[in-house]
């Protein structure tokens, strides 16, 4: 495996770790600063794609402004919120055999389709002009 390769591994495993633990999370701030490690994990992979133009929008407008945003509503609503009491979905159960189901289909659909395992050939390297992407958008 190349190095790009583990990185990419390394970084999901961080961001779905994160996610979960936005899911899982008992406090609501705790969930908010989870969901910033989520965020700037998926700009670490466009990073890792060279898609540095995306990189960058997600830092400034997802972890930025809107984690940013939701963590000062969540601090200034503090008091109005009482999250020291245990909240539990009694559905959880079901939702988790719901949540497997739709992952084992998932799982079977990408299985039966031919073209999963092909590999994509290279871009050029002007393909990661932007000034070429810009031009594609505007006609």
């Amino acid at each position: 495996m190349s190095l790009t390769q583990i990185l990419f591994l390394v970084f999901s495993a961080v961001i779905i770790g994160a996610a979960l633990m936005v899911v899982l999370s008992r406090r609501i701030m705790r969930a908010a600063l989870w969901l910033v490690l989520a965020l700037f994990g998926v700009a670490l992979i466009f990073a890792l794609l060279d898609a540095s133009f995306f990189a960058v929008v997600q830092v400034l407008v997802y972890v930025g402004a809107i984690a940013t945003l939701l963590i000062f509503a969540v601090m200034l609503t503090r008091g109005v919120m009482d999250d020291s009491k245990a909240q539990l979905n009694r559905g959880w159960p079901f939702a988790l055999l719901a949540c497997l189901a739709f992952f084992g289909g998932l799982v079977w659909m990408l299985s039966q389709w031919d073209q999963f395992n092909s590999v994509a050939p290279a871009l050029p390297q002007d393909a990661y002009d932007l000034t070429l992407f810009g031009l594609a958008l505007s006609s």
